[in-house]
């Protein structure tokens, strides 16, 4: 094959943006732990002309809106190369990168509307991610290998798990995939270019009260592979691209110690997920580190090690032709035939009272609890008056959910949920790669590549690979199996088309597989195409003012000093007079807050040892009165670090008016005195 990779900044603004996964207002953005990154993987036919295109992105998901303008970037600069069927566009689903990039008006809600530069910034980064992915383009081959991950998971619905039936259940030696899949890619010389790892877990190892833009367990896995890979280099630099991609997560937690009352430290692993005392909020997961940034390093590091592992023994080559299969689907009426007697439809979307109880990884307001069949007289009054009452038709259609949000009813001022859904994929050679709209619990994915495996098997393409690459390019929440929509935990009342949602995507992804194997995929027909609605900025995110420095001092100034003398382990930091962060990110996308520094003797001078994507440091913004900020940069010196003298930068842009109408951005700097780190 041709092979090229590429990976480019997507972080967007890292202040005020509410962020994106967990539903929650108050958790807005407030400064950055990692940068965010899209990573983009070309695979071409070195003499024909298919070639797929796969994008891993560090956001909690692709929005169909992100797609389409990604699409529409794509055409405008490649014509016809780059296409809906041969581009797949997925999210890692971290919990902690800012929001606001949605079309749909259900998403606004939280993340105050439709927020341009967070939107334009992961579209841009994923358009430059497969940029340089086309233009490093060479001869290569891939290998793929596939191994268990022990210790960084745990079913977050068993309860919905056990209504599987037991026939079923007991084919698994697990309620969660442990199975990562990795595909490996070297030059023809054998010199590495990357890495693609599918495994299902849940990147909320970072939990709802973080406020730190950051990739979560497998954005650092990636850290610590590209940094190995990459010797010498700063994080987000360097060749080697190593992408940990999501897959059916739908049920996976990342927190392994399981879910424990906050108040009492009771286990609160019920079916309703509840507490004798709180109810349904104190109800939470807790990770296997002190702390959530510890859990995220030991998720993450578990993950990269047996990439690792699997990487380096991968022998197993990736041959033969490729090829795509796309199709756009009006998903709230599929009719799915069961069987030769019955049919079956799905629903328009809604989502059910279980979905306000969030789980136990991030729980939800107001102390609705997981488990619920049976709606509630004063919310169900509240939900008539604000948004209507559902139909009658889609009442009974989503039996047993008793219905929240109906948002497939609801058209203002945009419909609130999409209707019109991707489903894709993707075969390289023996690796058939299915790009799913959503997040398919374990058994649901378990269903889905066993259903198309035996469809691959059937018309005589046997022993294929098949993976699940999850939250593609359009974003419908969850995707449970019939018996897990019963019990209607947070999965089941997010599966938005419906109880037979599973039955209609297995369909639908046979349809495709079976086009593939024949090689009939231009007989596919395309479906009815998407909109793309024409907003161009509703966000309710405070408007960038001109910003002033305390009396007598100005942006960058130190408030705070570093102490003289610091031991690794501990932690230097310092506070300057700062700016809104927001001023940067919309001056340039690769906008660096800070610096560690180290002096060279040699050379008298000062050298960069470490940037604002490094998981060593923080970068805090907090706003204080009259129009005025702060910024504090925190180095956590990890053990190893090299005796010496440091000093620690920030880089900032304030808002300054010049003239009545016009308010323009002035860059500048701050340092800390230099400090000296003592060897242990």
């Amino acid at each position: 094959y041709l092979v090229g990779v590429g990976r480019a900044d997507c972080t967007g603004p890292v202040a005020q943006v509410p962020l994106m996964g967990y539903a929650n207002p108050d958790q807005v953005g407030g400064g950055l732990l990692s940068r965010l990154y899209s990573r983009a993987f070309i695979v071409a036919e070195p003499e024909g002309s298919r070639r797929v295109v796969f994008v891993s992105a560090d956001i909690g998901m692709v929005s169909q809106r992100v797609r389409l303008e990604v699409l529409k970037q794509l055409r405008s600069k490649y014509g016809e190369l780059y296409r809906q069927d041969n581009v797949i566009l997925s999210g890692t689903h971290t919990h902690s990168g800012p929001g606001g990039y949605f079309q749909y008006t259900l998403f606004w809600i939280t993340s105050k509307g439709l927020v341009q530069p967070a939107l334009s910034s992961i579209v841009n980064g994923i358009v430059k991610s497969i940029d340089i992915a086309h233009e490093s383009m060479k001869k290569g081959r891939l290998f793929i290998n596939r191994g268990t991950v022990e210790n960084s998971q745990i079913n977050r619905s068993p309860f919905s798990y056990l209504a599987n039936p037991e026939s079923e259940r007991n084919r698994y030696l697990s309620n969660t995939d442990k199975e990562m899949v990795l595909l490996k890619m070297v030059d023809e010389d054998g010199h590495e270019l990357g890495l693609i790892s599918w495994f299902a877990v849940h990147p909320v190892s970072m939990n709802n009260s973080n406020q730190l833009v950051n990739s979560d367990n497998v954005g650092y896995a990636s850290y610590l592979f590209e940094q190995e890979k990459n010797k010498g280099m700063l994080p987000g630099e360097g060749s080697f691209v190593a992408a940990f991609a999501s897959s059916n997560l739908g049920d996976v937690s990342p927190n392994t110690h399981g879910p424990f009352c906050a108040n009492t430290g009771e286990s609160c692993d019920n079916p309703q997920s509840t507490c004798p005392v709180g109810g349904a909020a104190m109800c939470m997961a807790k990770g296997p580190g002190k702390d959530m940034f510890e859990s995220t390093r030991i998720i993450g590091q578990n993950i990269y090690l047996k990439a690792k592992e699997l990487y380096e023994k991968a022998s197993q080559e990736v041959t033969g032709p490729l090829s795509t299969a796309h199709q756009w689907v009006k998903m709230s009426n599929v009719s799915v035939e069961l069987n030769a007697t019955h049919t079956v439809k799905t629903c328009k979307p809604a989502l059910g009272y279980s979905f306000a109880a969030g789980t136990i990884d991030g729980v939800g307001a107001f102390n609705f609890t997981q488990g619920s069949v049976e709606g509630d007289p004063f919310w169900d009054q509240i939900r008539d008056q604000l948004l209507g009452e559902p139909s009658n038709e889609t009442k009974a259609c989503h039996k047993p959910k008793p219905i929240l949000f109906n948002t497939g009813e609801m058209t203002w001022p945009h419909p609130w949920h999409p209707d019109i859904v991707d489903v894709q994929i993707t075969a390289i050679g023996s690796l058939a790669i299915l790009a799913v709209p959503g997040e398919f619990t374990t058994m649901s994915g378990r269903r889905l590549r066993e259903a198309v495996k035996s469809e691959f098997d059937s018309h005589g393409t046997p022993g294929m690979n098949i993976v699940i690459a999850g939250l593609c390019n359009v974003y419908t929440h969850y995707i449970t199996t019939y018996e897990e929509y019963q019990v209607q935990r947070y999965e089941a009342a997010s599966t938005i088309y419906g109880p037979h949602t599973l039955s209609a995507y297995i369909q639908l992804y046979r349809g495709l597989a079976k086009a593939i194997a024949l090689n009939a995929t231009q007989e596919l027909s395309p479906g009815p195409e998407p909109p793309l609605f024409n907003i161009t900025n509703v966000t309710l995110l405070p408007s960038l003012s001109t910003e002033s420095a305390p009396a007598k001092k100005t942006f960058g100034d130190v408030l705070e000093e570093v102490r003289q003398e610091y031991r690794e382990r501990e932690v230097a930091e310092v506070t300057f007079v700062g700016a809104n962060p927001r001023n940067s990110a919309e001056n340039a996308t690769e906008h660096n807050f800070l610096t560690v520094e180290r002096y060279s003797n040699i050379s008298s001078s000062w050298r960069v040892v470490l940037n604002d994507a490094s998981w060593d440091t923080r970068f805090y913004w907090s706003k204080g009165s009259r129009s005025q900020s702060n910024v504090t940069v925190e180095w956590h010196i990890p053990a190893g670090t090299e005796p010496g003298v440091y000093r620690l930068r920030y880089f900032g842009h304030y808002k300054k008016r010049v003239a009545f109408f016009r308010v323009i951005s002035v860059p500048f700097e701050g340092s800390s005195s230099a400090f000296r780190i003592t060897a242990p």
